[in-house]
């Protein structure tokens, strides 16, 4: 059975939970737009999930921003169709959805009140984007990335193990 995953904002406005196969947070994104969003450490951690078992109390104050993107990939400016949902009261970055992958939902790890599985080794990306003042904790075992992996969040836990049936 897959993970429950239950979370909230800081304030207690929103609350949700859904269930996931892919619940190690191991990968770390140092882009502009998870790091200024969320990612106090220089990086943002996001989680996998099944969006059809995504249950939300507070709806009412959800936001959502879609980030505009322009940098050496994209030289011209376009509207990310990732939907990055927060609360509007207090702020906090809950989940990403995005519907060019419709059956998928990314809890924000931070915003995850469950004890998660302690990954095996991290995965490192868009380092090519992290802030000057970022000195990434690369271990020996974790991979690190200009960019993109080719490996998905779920192979990458089918690779470890750490795919929760």
């Amino acid at each position: 059975m897959p993970m429950l995953l239950k979370g909230s904002c800081r304030c207690g406005a929103v609350r949700f939970e859904v269930q996931s196969h892919t619940p190690a947070p191991y990968q770390l994104c140092y882009c502009s737009i998870c790091r200024k969003q969320q990612g106090g450490g220089g990086y943002a951690i996001n989680l996998g999930a099944m969006n059809d078992t995504l249950k939300i109390e507070g709806r009412e104050n959800l936001g959502v921003y879609r980030a505009e993107i322009q940098d050496d990939e994209h030289p011209a400016c376009e509207t990310s169709t990732g939907e990055r949902n927060f609360c509007t009261r207090c702020g906090t970055a809950l989940w990403l959805y995005d519907p060019t992958w419709p059956e998928l939902v990314h809890p924000f790890a931070s915003a995850v009140d469950t004890d998660l599985p302690i990954p095996k080794e991290r995965t490192h990306l868009m380092l090519k984007y992290k802030a000057n003042w970022v000195e990434p904790a690369i271990a020996d075992g974790d991979k690190a990335f200009d960019v993109y992996p080719e490996e998905s969040i779920a192979d990458w836990h089918k690779r470890t193990g750490m795919w929760v049936e």
